[in-house]
């Protein structure tokens, strides 16, 4: 499990930069840098609400990881100790990275 910080705001998992999905995936299968990953969990927010797949948000999460060209990446799971998601003002999932990617 990693320490997660969530910049994606617009997120509907997103509770005051904490994730209360219980796990995201990090997608970017060929990235070679930050820019081509993208948190695959991400969900355009409704309104002010969020949803919550976990009874509170979490500071430690689960992390599969499709970037295999990353350091922290072990057999598609994140084992870096912080995880830092980016995209506050992010309509896609496409519109998010992962800033704590690192090539090879």
């Amino acid at each position: 499990m990693s320490e997660l910080t969530c910049g994606a705001k617009n997120c509907t998992y997103n509770k005051d930069c904490y994730c209360c999905k219980g796990d995201i995936m990090v997608g970017g299968k060929h990235a070679c840098d930050c820019d081509n990953t993208c948190c695959e969990s991400f969900h355009k927010r409704s309104g002010d609400s969020f949803t919550s797949a976990v009874s509170h948000p979490s500071q430690t999460i689960s992390i599969d990881c499709e970037a295999t060209k990353c350091i922290h990446n072990v057999d598609y799971r994140c084992k870096a100790e912080h995880v830092d998601i980016k995209g506050s003002n992010a309509g896609t999932s496409r519109d998010t990275i992962c800033a704590t990617f690192k090539e090879r």
